[in-house]
């Protein structure tokens, strides 16, 4: 049976994710409130930021920015601003 959470992004009760794919508090977190589609929406959003701002994962200041960033989109209900990218409208 799978694992369901209140997903706190998405506001509804929802497969959880399968196990802790982040380090630390931040990761528990995700672990324990956010859902598999919200948290591969933030992954879709994540590979966009870490293309437009030319992320370096090895540097410690992006990494912080994108943490930052995963936390606000996840848990704050803030979108990720990337430069130049206009949504599709339906």
């Amino acid at each position: 049976m799978a694992r369901t959470v209140f997903c706190q992004k998405l506001q509804k009760e929802a497969d959880g994710l399968d196990f802790q794919l982040y380090p630390g508090e931040v990761g528990e977190r995700i672990f324990n409130n956010i859902c598999k589609e919200a948290w591969a929406e933030w992954q879709h959003k994540q590979t966009m930021l870490i293309n437009e701002k030319h992320l370096n994962m090895m540097d410690p200041e992006h990494r912080t920015f994108l943490e930052e960033q995963m936390v606000g989109f996840l848990f704050e209900n803030k979108d990720v601003e990337i430069e130049g990218y206009k949504p599709v409208e339906k």
